[in-house]
Formats: C-alpha cells, sequence, structure tokens
C-alpha cells in the first residue's frame, strides 16, 4: 500500500507542477494525438462539442483525468511520463486486484470500501478520500483537497474543504463523508490486511456483479415472459378469455374497476395458466352435466 504521506505528495505535485485537463473515463494519459482520438470517443460527456474542442487544444505534455481516476491512477503508479500512454501508470490485471491493487471502481463505490467514514469532519486525516454523490476527492490537510473537475479550474486542482472552513485563494466545495481508502496506509498499526482488502474487494464486486446479474434477468424475463398491463396488450388470441377472467374477477391488476376496468398487471405465464384453468375447469363441469343427464335433452312426457 501507498503511504498516506506520498500519496498526498504525489497529488499536490500533480496539481501543482502538471498540465492537466479533465476528461471523463482518463487516468493520466497525455494528450497525444492517438490518446485525443482515443478520448473524445470513449464517453458521451467528451463527445459533447465543448469538451473534444477542449480535449484537442490540449498540449502533448498536458495529462488528462476525471475525479476518481485521479486516485486509481497515481495507486497504480502514474509518474508524468509523457511517453507512456497511460503516463506510466498500469491498469491492473484481475491477479493484481486479488493481491490487494486497486481495483477500476467508480467514486460511488469507492467511497463504499473506505473504513471510518464519517460525517464529521473535525477528524479527517491528510490522505483520505472526501466524496459527494458522485464525486470524490483526497484530503491533503489544513483544510484543502486535490480534486479534478470540471468545476472551477477544469483540471487538477486545490481546493478548500468547505466542511471545515473557506479558505483565502482557494475555491471551495462543501463535501458529503469521507473515508480511509483501503490501499492507503495512513499510519503504523492502523493499515488495512490483505486478507481485509480483499474481503472489501469481493464484497464491492459481488454487490456490482449481482446488480448487473439481477439487470440482466429481469430484461431476460421481461423479454420472454412480458407483463400485460392492459387488456389491450393482451394477444387477440387470449383477450376474449382474457376479458372473461377479469368480468368475473379471477385475476385483477390491482386497479378498482370504477378507475380502470381493464386493468391486468399480469405476466404472460399467469395468464396462459389462468386461461388453462377456466377452460379446464368449464370442460369439467360440461363432463358432469353429460354424466347426470341435462333435463333440457329428455323427452317431454305424454
Amino acid at each position: 500500500m501507498m503511504k498516506a504521506s506520498v500519496f498526498v505528495d504525489k497529488l499536490v505535485d500533480v496539481a501543482k507542477n502538471y498540465k492537466t485537463l479533465y476528461v471523463m473515463g482518463c487516468f493520466g494519459a497525455p494528450m497525444t494525438a492517438a490518446n485525443k482520438a482515443r478520448y473524445t470517443k470513449n464517453h458521451e460527456y467528451n463527445m459533447r462539442a465543448a469538451r473534444t474542442a477542449m480535449i484537442n487544444a490540449a498540449s502533448a505534455d498536458t495529462f488528462g483525468f476525471d475525479c476518481v481516476n485521479l486516485l486509481k491512477g497515481l495507486l497504480w503508479g502514474w509518474n508524468g511520463d509523457k511517453t507512456r500512454v497511460y503516463g506510466g501508470a498500469t491498469y491492473p490485471t484481475t491477479a493484481d486486484v486479488l493481491a490487494g491493487a486497486c481495483p477500476d471502481i467508480g467514486a460511488n463505490s469507492m467511497i463504499k470500501v473506505c473504513s471510518g467514514v464519517s460525517t464529521d469532519f473535525s477528524r479527517i486525516v491528510p490522505g483520505a478520500a472526501v466524496w459527494l454523490p458522485g464525486h470524490i476527492g483526497v484530503y491533503i490537510g489544513g483544510g484543502l483537497a486535490v480534486e479534478c473537475t470540471p468545476a472551477f479550474k477544469n483540471k487538477v486542482q486545490i481546493t478548500a474543504v468547505g466542511n471545515i472552513g473557506k479558505k483565502a485563494g482557494y475555491d471551495t466545495r462543501t463535501w458529503t463523508k469521507w473515508g480511509k481508502i483501503p490501499y492507503v496506509n495512513y499510519e503504523e498499526g492502523d493499515e488495512m490486511t490483505e486478507k481485509e482488502i480483499k474481503a472489501l474487494v469481493s464484497e464491492t464486486v459481488k454487490a456490482e456483479l449481482k446488480a448487473t446479474v439481477r439487470e440482466v434477468v429481469r430484461e431476460v424475463i421481461d423479454e420472454e415472459n412480458p407483463v400485460y398491463k392492459d387488456l389491450e396488450n393482451v394477444p387477440d388470441y387470449w383477450r376474449g378469455a382474457a376479458a372473461m377472467l377479469l368480468d368475473a374477477g379471477a385475476i385483477n391488476g390491482g386497479t378498482s374497476a370504477e378507475v380502470n376496468a381493464t386493468d391486468l398487471n399480469i405476466r404472460r405465464e399467469t395468464l396462459k395458466a389462468a386461461i388453462v384453468a377456466a377452460l379446464y375447469h368449464e370442460a369439467r363441469e360440461r363432463e358432469g352435466a353429460v354424466a347426470d343427464g341435462d333435463p333440457a335433452d329428455e323427452e317431454p312426457e305424454e
């Protein structure tokens, strides 16, 4: 893990001594012609005319970052090398992440894996992440933070932490909470063990994977077994039977008939089962009527 003091020094160095530009999805790449072509097509935000113009106007010794990729870039070894595609940073492999390297996660996921997360900024320590929904930076001490943002100066910059107080000569941002980054060593005896890091990373990856799986499963289910919101959504060949079931009160979408008499809100397979059950019940009643004899079919007495 990188020591907090080293992490802070690197952040301050980038903010003070390098040309930088806010580029979405970029973790320290120099703005060479090849990288400009790459990053003006990698994200909708960068593809906006104004952003594309800024990227194309940047000099080749300008390094692109976004908020969370500033943190990750430094943790991945960024060193300001203009000859390297990512400025010296090396994207982590799965093996690297399993060994404790910082994974490629977003700002909101980064704060989730932090320890000691708090809204009490009186206890914040240098090197800690400062966060608000969708955005992240790092506290460097003295009431200041380093962040990469299109706000203020549109680059990596030092700003005042409004939760602590304004600072003359600095733009101010108020953050929601802060926490210790698990890939940074804050003080002796306080660093997380490799086992704890793996557990936190695993938990985050599992949560994100689970959400993705749920979304995919939901899409598949909706495609194979769609929901019929209303009677008009039911295929023609089932609509009559569905209307009969609605009238009989066998199915109901949850809305009273006075409000919407044709509300269904039922999945295809459930409706199919209801129709089959109704047809089966009808057939059984017919069989019973035939077995008992139908008075209407008897001959009149003489």
